[in-house]
């Protein structure tokens, strides 16, 4: 039989281990391990059903070498104990029983750890402040902590502390590490000439800063043996300046060659938000962003060192062009596979379409912010194990004729679980389309791409999982009681909030998604009102058609804005805004509109009025949920059996129209 993909799943062989194909679950920490940081059943069972999709390889990242020292996040997995053994081997039993290698990332964060959570100041090769620290502090209202430079003995402890953490996770089955160099984390920050001001033999030439993780991967190979595999992970640009670059990086990266497996090629720091988003890689970066620092590493390097690639990569069909225009040899994703944990095996069996595709919307990072385990935004069985196991969501014990009404993600989503469940759905949808608000937040902006693939996605599965669509039908009380249905799921969605000021029904007044959508000209002076997401976004695609737009709105300051763009923007937040900034947008923060006329609006700061011009207008002020829909639906099937989804309950994101959504159905 031909296959499908032949270069992503072909196996791979590294120091005698077999790798059954090129495609590796980068580190992900979902926050699941228990109060003690060891791994717990909870946790096995968040990665089973990746396991069971068919990666090669999955990884647990952040794992620390040092948990009372370099503690960042909630609930990580510790190594700095032989306690850890025995519950990460359930971790390793498991993916074993599906041919997948396990693999843990060890980590120490240095300069970036919580003193929070340690009690005590980061240490790291020189004092400092990280980013994380100073916004912490601000938050409280409290001095940040400076960090320590590391002594001499401290130095060489960290050191032991990574060898003796691949020593344990050996003992625990794995065979394979990551040893963290990049995204300055601690071994990073040696390497750095930003981080790192030393003036002992651990700082100043590149040779001294390379010290440091020389002595840990030599001591990595001397304990673990020749039949374990080391991954050492760089970020090729810190895109920081005074930071270390492509150049520098390369001769460094030669200085290690000899002593690893596998380069897998990053970029970016994780202590500096301006520098976040080429490694988290949002939806505002161009997908595979750093695949062409993979290509350079494969080019330099020696073919006994494999290289792999990671950011933005979606697919597996991105997986195959990367491996067959030579630019790395293994391929690493996160997301996409707690998007779709079935993802390799969809590809490989012929059913890509049926791939739900990953948002790069940042809920999953952004829960973590939030102190919440790990959550996908579009899959909503992720970390659910112990009610889904395998994540497999099971038939209905009763078949149940059920109406979901409204054809947005809220609504699409339980009526294709419904289905799946083995019920009968009428699905009733008041336009001529199924999407919902979907259709106007996609835009015609390139922005917006990962969000248009999952439209059509979530379109095609409503279409094909035997649902009976009512397009152009807006659903009555007395439908609904004439049908007499056993169970109805509302989800009638919002539509776009409209300030009471005079002048809002002038003709140049119109709602920001509809000049994204190019259903409006936005001409000559522009105003939008409004700092969440949507004002943002449209403000972003004018600026990219070569028009400056003044946004209003109340917050005070931008920083404050990006709270309410959580979800929205997300981890995005600091590309848009360096375009609006760097494109000239005018921010009138504090501000509250009071009038339009038909040449400016009129706004509030205080007791001053402020005029500004305006000739077209556009509106970003929120939405509101659809309550009188909402009122006259919710009594037509049992009180018990009736349920209020997605904008329809309070309007959110997409998110929370998935899980809304999936709950209902799963209940029902």
């Amino acid at each position: 039989m031909k296959q499908k993909y032949p270069l992503t799943f072909s196996p791979v062989t590294i120091r005698g281990i077999e790798f059954k194909n090129r495609l590796v679950m980068t580190p992900s920490s979902p926050a699941l391990t228990d109060v003690n940081g060891f791994m717990t059943r909870e946790c096995v069972d968040f990665f089973r059903p990746i396991a069971r999709g068919g990666v090669g390889v999955i990884t647990i990242g952040n794992a620390l070498v040092d948990y009372d020292v370099g503690h960042d996040e909630e609930r990580q997995l510790r190594l700095d104990t032989d306690e850890t053994i025995l519950p990460l081997s359930r971790f390793t039993d498991m993916c074993r029983q599906f041919g997948c290698e396990p693999a843990v990332e060890l980590n120490h964060t240095g300069n970036d750890a919580n003193c929070e959570k340690t009690g005590r100041p980061p240490i790291a090769p020189s004092p400092g402040y990280s980013d994380f620290e100073l916004a912490r502090a601000s938050a409280q209202g409290r001095e940040p902590v400076m960090t320590e430079a590391m002594t001499h003995e401290q130095v060489k402890d960290a050191v032991r502390k990574y060898i003796a953490a691949a020593v344990r996770c050996k003992q625990a089955g794995v065979r394979r590490v990551i040893v963290h160099g990049g995204h300055a984390n601690l071994i990073g920050q040696f390497s750095s000439p930003y981080f790192n001001r030393r003036t002992d033999e651990y700082g100043g030439s590149l040779e001294n800063r390379a010290r440091f993780a020389r002595e840990i991967l030599d001591g990595v190979r001397e304990r673990c043996g020749e039949d374990f595999v080391i991954v050492f992970r760089v970020s090729a640009d810190e895109m920081l300046e005074g930071g270390m670059h492509l150049e520098e990086t390369k001769t460094y990266v030669q200085m290690l060659q000899d002593r690893i497996d596998v380069l897998n090629v990053s970029a970016g720091v994780r202590g500096k938000f301006d520098c976040m988003h080429y490694w988290v890689n949002p939806y505002a970066s161009p997908h595979m962003a750093n695949v062409k620092y993979a290509k350079v590493f494969r080019d330099l390097l020696p073919e006994s060192v494999l290289v792999s690639a990671v950011a933005g990569i979606m697919n597996i069909d991105n997986a195959e062009r990367i491996l067959a225009e030579g630019c790395a040899d293994i391929v690493c994703m996160t997301r996409p596979f707690m998007a779709d944990p079935e993802m390799p095996r969809k590809y490989a069996l012929g059913r890509p379409d049926t791939v739900r595709p990953c948002l790069r919307c940042g809920h999953c990072s952004d829960r973590l912010v939030a102190k919440r385990t790990t959550e996908c935004a579009v899959n909503p069985v992720l970390g659910r194990g112990v009610e889904f196991p395998a994540g497999i969501v099971p038939k209905a014990e009763t078949r149940k004729r059920i109406a979901v009404v409204g054809g947005g993600p809220a609504g699409l989503e339980a009526a294709a679980v419904l289905c799946h469940r083995g019920h009968e759905v009428t699905l009733y949808e008041a336009s001529s389309r199924l999407g919902g608000n979907l259709n106007n937040a996609v835009g015609v902006q390139p922005l917006k791409q990962d969000l248009r693939n999952y439209l059509n996605y979530i379109v095609r599965r409503a279409e094909t999982s035997g649902i009976e669509i009512r397009l152009n039908t807006p659903a009555t009380a007395e439908q609904l009681e004439h049908e007499a249905y056993d169970g109805l799921i509302i989800a009638c969605g919002a539509v776009p909030a409209v300030p009471p000021v005079p002048g809002v029904d002038l003709p140049h007044v119109h709602w920001a998604p509809e000049a994204d959508l190019g259903l409006v000209k936005a001409e000559g002076s522009v105003v939008i009102v409004g700092a969440g997401s949507v004002a943002m976004e449209c403000a972003y695609g004018l600026v990219k058609k070569g028009v400056v737009p003044a946004v209003v709105a109340m917050e005070e300051d931008l920083s404050s804005a990006r709270g309410g763009l959580r979800g929205g923007l997300g981890a995005s937040f600091t590309q848009v805004m360096k375009v609006l900034k760097d494109g000239g947008v005018q921010f009138r923060l504090g501000q509250t509109l009071t009038e339009i006329r038909r040449d400016a609006v009129l706004c509030r700061r205080g007791s001053e009025t402020v005029e500004i011009p305006a000739d077209t207008v556009l509106l970003a002020t929120g939405m509101r949920p659809r309550t009188d829909v909402v009122d006259a639906l919710r009594r037509c099937a049992p009180a018990t059996e009736v349920w209020i989804v997605g904008d329809a309950s309070g309007p959110a994101n997409v998110a929370n129209a998935v899980h809304t959504g999936f709950n209902a159905a799963v209940y029902m």
